[in-house]
């Protein structure tokens, strides 16, 4: 009798969203195998999924090895460790796909995420509150900052060189804060200071769901970030992103050949692929340390991206905000999360 499979999941939940195609042609190619997924990195892009949904499980689930694990044979997928991605020869979701189905590099149908009503609607409300607090008809996510983003006192530094540089990404929010209702994802907050006596406020929502901020991501405008989990959940739900790479491949970790996506590379010619789960060597980051830094030419190709996709923004109405010491969303909702126990806050100027 041939045992089944249990598939362990590992990492971030970009690497999940990206995990999702090779399960699918997996199922499809082995209707026998009565196959479990164990999400060591949480499930919540499986929920939702017509197929996959009630074939994944947290690895805290009551049982799990006697139910799951003891009459499957394991497997754990390393997409990194795969000669194809390595060397540049496919993207982390086929890499994903050579592991589990062993098919060589082929072409699979983007990962979808399936969202409810209510996590739609609560990020219809936070994209409502930011556009009526900024007064502008349009809004952009962005993602300034990747896993690995540390603060260092008054420094926010990425030692892997996939986030954007601090400067940077408050230079550019400068510019497109002035045109759109700007929503900055980020686990680590930026220190912005008022420049325009809160004429043009930035929202930065605390929301520690991933989903909820998908909810976001699918009712805003446009998305700006860098190499992390935002760009793969706006593939997984056919929105437009701007992506800004430097230390890591785009052909590896991002969409080039989509045109919903605009790569802006600027670490090409620069870098050096980065062994990451193969070699703890620190010398590939540190020859990469410099490849996310942006030129005042570069900072104008991202922010004419983003208009080019998102399109002009109208002022709607006056930001009633300008005056305010701490401008906040209105009130009328008072929890946009439930059970987060926060609404958006707003930061003023630079």
């Amino acid at each position: 009798m041939t045992r089944s499979t249990a598939f362990f999941i590992n990492g971030g939940a970009g690497r999940v969203i990206c995990s999702i195609p090779a399960f699918e042609a997996y199922q499809k190619e082995n209707p026998d195998d009565d196959f479990v997924i164990l999400c060591e990195g949480g499930l919540d892009f499986f929920k939702g999924h017509p197929t996959l949904h009630d074939k994944a499980y947290d690895v805290f689930h009551k049982g799990l090895f006697e139910q799951f694990v003891k009459d499957r044979n394991c497997k754990t997928p390393e997409p990194y460790r795969i000669w194809e991605y390595y060397n540049q020869k496919c993207s982390l979701t086929q890499a994903f796909d050579i592991e589990i189905n062993n098919k060589g590099v082929r072409d699979l149908p983007p990962p979808k995420i399936y969202l409810s009503k209510m996590e739609m609607v609560q990020g219809a409300n936070v994209v409502d509150d930011v556009k009526k607090v900024t007064g502008f008809d349009k809004a952009i996510v962005v993602q300034p900052f990747g896993r690995s983003v540390e603060s260092v006192g008054d420094f926010i530094i990425d030692s892997t060189s996939r986030s954007f540089q601090l400067n940077n990404i408050i230079d550019i929010i400068n510019v497109l804060k002035k045109e759109y209702a700007i929503i900055i994802m980020s686990e680590v907050p930026l220190r912005l200071q008022d420049e325009d006596n809160g004429k043009f406020p930035v929202a930065q929502p605390q929301i520690p769901n991933l989903r909820a901020w998908a909810g976001v991501i699918q009712v805003a405008d446009h998305f700006l970030g860098c190499d992390s989990v935002g760009q793969h959940i706006v593939k997984g739900l056919g929105k437009t992103a701007t992506v800004v790479t430097g230390s890591t491949f785009p052909v590896n970790i991002s969409y080039p050949n989509d045109k919903d996506f605009d790569i802006i590379d600027v670490g090409d010619g620069k870098r050096v692929y980065s062994p990451i789960r193969i070699s703890a060597d620190e010398q590939a980051d540190r020859l990469n340390d410099e490849t996310m830094e942006l030129s005042t030419k570069q900072i104008k190709e991202i922010c004419d991206s983003v208009r080019k996709f998102a399109g002009k923004s109208a002022k709607t109405i006056s930001a009633p905000v300008a005056q305010q010491e701490q401008p906040k969303v209105p009130t009328s909702r008072p929890s946009l999360i439930p059970g987060s126990g926060t609404i958006p806050s707003y930061t003023k100027g630079k």
